[in-house]
This record gives structure tokens, C-alpha cells and sequence, in this order.
């Protein structure tokens, strides 16, 4: 297990090491969690002491939004633009296709919409994050209707997964789409994560897994000996 203040000082190079990514008047999209935090900081760091101008970012979540906000950092909508130039995002777990489990924060569906509407994907991380096999230390979140809870169980179940309803503070955790979270742990992994997103996809009431496949086309991964690229996909 690795001290969190020296995990803590490797997401922040990430972080830095992504927020020189933007350039001017892009239209960016803006991740949660903890390694995003230090992006958005970053970020506001550019923005103020060199006169970085964006016309606007879009935030995965209400947390991002109002830390922006804190931050001065200008904010847009994907009505306004539908279209972004970069998206920027941390991951739980990152293997070596670069594909990813995210959701920890409970916005993968906004993250997931974000990305996809993204030119360009970076994932930010740090070494510990990176996995030979999605699923070997962090369960696959699935958000699902309300409604639906109980029928979106059995048939997880039946995929072979342990699930468990996620919880905040001993409540049952609601996302800022007003749905729930499964957490889904695979024994052994996820051998096949694309079949598997095609089963779980499959499941009415379910609104989306924290499965981002051949989306990413760089990481940027903090560590010991410093800030390493990865690419990943290239079209």
C-alpha cells in the first residue's frame, strides 16, 4: 500500500502534467475525483498567471462544476457545445489498452457522455491505478433506474458478479442523475470486458457501466521517477 501524501504528490504531477495540454480558445471537458482536482487547480494556476484563455469547460459532475466555479474557470454546456476539443478524466483502474474502470466518484454517466463527445480523451492517474486486468482490485460500478434495483440485481448476479448497492454515509448513494450504483466485483477479473459491457448494456434499467473502452488515446500517469505518456487508441 502506498503512502497516500506520496500517492497524492504523483496524481498532482498528472494533473499538472494534463492542464499543459490545453491550448488556447479549446473547448474542454473537465473529470472528477481526485487526481481531477489537481487538474482543475493546475488549470486555474494557467488561466491566471499566463493568460490561458478557453472559451469554456464542460463538468462531469456538480462537484466539478462548483470547484470550477471557486476556481474562476470558465464554464459551458454541451448544448452550447456539443462538440468539445479535450476531455481530460482520472480512472479507477487503467490496463494496458488503456481501457478503463471509472465511477469511483459516482459520475460515470456524465463522465462516459463527456468523453465521448471529446475530439481527444487524456486519462490522468497515477501508477497505482494501472492494472494487468480490469476488475483485479476495484469493482465495476453500473448505474441503474431506481425502478429497476432489484431486476438489474438478479441478472448482474447471473453475469457471475458480487454486487452490493453502493452507500454514502450509511444512505443509499443517488447520482446527479437521481439513479443508483451497483458495484460489481468479478472474481478473478474481467476477462472480457467488451462482451461484458455488451451483456450488462443489454439489461433494461441499467443507464451505463463504468467500462471506457478504445476511448482513451493518451494517459498521463504519475510516479516515482516522474510523469510518463501512454498512447492508446489512434483514430
Amino acid at each position: 500500500m502506498q503512502d497516500k501524501t506520496q500517492q497524492d504528490s504523483w496524481k498532482q504531477l498528472a494533473g499538472e502534467a494534463a492542464a499543459r495540454l490545453i491550448e488556447q480558445d479549446m473547448v474542454i471537458g473537465l473529470g472528477t475525483g481526485s487526481t481531477a482536482t489537481y487538474l482543475l487547480h493546475a488549470l486555474a494556476r494557467r488561466i491566471e498567471q499566463e493568460g490561458l484563455r478557453i472559451v469554456g469547460a464542460v463538468p462531469t459532475s456538480l462537484a466539478t462544476e462548483q470547484l470550477a466555479r471557486e476556481l474562476s474557470i470558465p464554464l459551458t454546456t454541451l448544448d452550447m457545445h456539443p462538440e468539445l476539443d479535450l476531455a481530460i478524466d482520472g480512472a479507477d483502474e487503467i490496463d494496458r489498452r488503456l481501457c478503463l474502470i471509472k465511477g469511483g466518484g459516482g459520475a460515470l454517466l456524465r463522465e462516459k457522455i463527456v468523453a465521448s463527445a471529446a475530439q481527444r480523451f487524456v486519462v490522468v492517474g497515477d501508477v497505482t491505478k494501472q492494472v494487468p486486468l480490469l476488475g483485479t482490485h476495484f469493482p465495476l460500478p453500473v448505474e441503474t433506474v431506481p425502478f429497476a434495483v432489484s431486476p438489474v440485481r438478479k441478472r448482474l448476479e447471473a453475469l457471475g458478479a458480487i454486487v452490493q448497492l453502493r452507500q454514502r454515509a450509511g444512505q443509499v448513494f443517488i447520482t446527479d442523475n437521481g439513479n443508483m450504483i451497483y458495484d460489481c466485483s468479478f472474481p478473478g477479473g474481467i476477462q472480457e470486458p467488451t462482451e461484458l459491457q455488451t451483456q450488462i448494456k443489454k439489461i433494461v434499467g441499467v443507464v451505463e457501466t463504468g467500462l471506457f473502452l478504445d476511448m482513451v488515446e493518451r494517459a498521463i500517469i504519475g510516479g516515482p521517477d516522474g510523469v510518463k505518456e501512454l498512447s492508446g487508441r489512434t483514430t
